[in-house]
């Protein structure tokens, strides 16, 4: 870990710290902020962030070319990775909601600055990801394990986008003091899954938004899991079978969300629609798995009946 990108593991340990903060606020701290414990934003985004800085850590140290590019981004996402934490912390401490908060002029300018910074986290994500997405590694498995998962989570982290836009009713009301909404169909801070505020009403764009970022840490460990299997090839397909499989489901917890659904409700559409991406993703991994042994009966008949070598003739040392 010692060579691997600093200030990323830097900003890891401060998230881990920070992470103990936020559990401890949760469990002491007994103030409810748009029906959560006002303490829970910060404790998923600090855990989140651990996570976050260890994977690009350890993704930076893959690179070969361009270490300079590779560190002065590694140490933006670091950076704007502090600040967005900074103000939902401060906020927290204010008593304040940080997201979409436009009631004051001091919180109009702290969401502004978190769209700021997170709007250069998302550049400099992208940039980063690009410069890894051309190396490669000496395991192709692994390779395209890494290039599936980039691609996947800088799709899933621009999904916050779809946060951003006023809903109607806050277009309609001029005297508003919330602009952009988690929830689709439904008012922010309703009934939502413990702990992480999930809308359980109505579509909640924070899903895919966390499903696909994920994927930086999905795909790796799905290439990892793979190793039991000896057959590179067949790795290789699973591999990207597996990545085919969590795109779509990241496409379909996006559609749900916007269809204003929630997540642990869906109806008969999205049950059929998630039943063909398994049912397609079975039928690929059972061929994948099938292929290898449809050969092996040739390779081993020819074997067997292969004519025996003939034997060398003597040397003339040999026949004296």
């Amino acid at each position: 870990m010692a060579r691997r990108h600093r200030p990323l593991l830097l900003l890891s340990a401060i998230m881990a710290v920070l992470t103990i903060i936020s559990l401890g606020g949760v469990l002491l701290d007994h103030r409810v902020l748009d029906g959560m414990p006002i303490w829970a934003k910060p404790l998923k985004f600090t855990v989140s962030f651990t996570v976050y800085g260890l994977t690009w850590a350890w993704l930076l140290s893959l690179r070969h070319r361009a270490p300079r590019w590779g560190w002065w981004l590694g140490t933006v996402l670091a950076i704007t990775s502090v600040v967005e934490v900074a103000v939902i912390i401060g906020q927290v401490v204010r008593g304040r909601r940080s997201h979409f908060n436009v009631s004051t002029p001091l919180d109009s300018s702290l969401f502004a600055l978190m769209g700021a910074t997170i709007t250069i986290l998302m550049i400099a994500n992208l940039v980063a990801a690009v410069l890894v997405l051309r190396e490669r590694q000496a395991d192709p498995v692994g390779t395209w394990a890494i290039r599936i998962g980039l691609v996947v989570s800088a799709a899933g982290l621009g999904l916050a986008a779809l946060m951003l836009p006023p809903t109607a009713a806050q277009l309609a009301d001029v005297a508003t003091t919330v602009a952009g909404a988690h929830s689709v169909g439904v008012p922010d801070g309703g009934p939502g899954l413990p702990l992480i505020g999930w809308s359980t009403t109505g579509g909640d764009l924070r899903v895919p938004h966390f499903v696909g970022m994920h994927a930086l840490q999905v795909m790796p460990l799905l290439a990892l899991l793979s190793r039991r299997i000896r057959n590179q090839a067949v790795r290789l397909r699973l591999v990207v079978i597996g990545g085919a499989g969590y795109a779509g489901l990241v496409a379909l917890v996006t559609w749900q969300a916007l269809r204003g659904q929630p997540l642990l409700r869906p109806d008969g559409l999205t049950l059929g629609a998630a039943g063909l991406l398994m049912l397609g993703v079975a039928v690929a991994v059972r061929l994948t798995l099938r292929a290898p042994a449809r050969r092996s009966p040739r390779v081993a008949a020819t074997d067997v009946t292969a004519a025996p070598e003939p034997a060398p003739e003597p040397s003339a040392l040999e026949t004296r």
